[in-house]
């Protein structure tokens, strides 16, 4: 079992950056692969972004591809995601997730943190 604590939302001018972090409480943090969810207000939650328990393989959503950056450090047992370009429609409750798979569905994933919230301004 794996315990997930969110930090590093807030609020930041469009075209700017944020970086996301997620602590992980237990020893078998590597054993997980991750991901990053969002959810904006009256919208489902979606998919941001994966990676593998190595931190070698990552997954994005087309919407952020080119702009967001998954990683991990399994020493820190912290996960994070580097916002950069950042765009109105990327505000959201930001949520970390573990799974022993390694997908974008959220049924894959059995461990979820509390979110962050992220607002970009116009």
């Amino acid at each position: 079992q794996v315990q997930l604590v969110e930090s590093g939302g807030g609020l930041v001018q469009a075209g700017g950056s944020l970086r996301l972090s997620c602590a992980a409480a237990g020893r078998t943090f590597s054993s997980y692969a991750m991901g990053w969810f969002r959810q904006a207000p009256g919208k489902e939650r979606e998919f941001v972004a994966a990676i593998s328990w190595s931190g070698y393989s990552t997954y994005y959503a087309d919407s952020v591809k080119g702009r967001f950056t998954i990683s991990r450090d399994n020493a820190k047992n912290t996960l994070y995601l580097q916002m950069n370009s950042l765009k109105p429609e990327d505000t959201a409750v930001y949520y970390c997730a573990a799974t022993i798979t390694y997908g974008s569905r959220l049924s894959e994933y059995h461990y979820w943190g509390q979110g962050t919230q992220v607002t970009v301004s116009s």
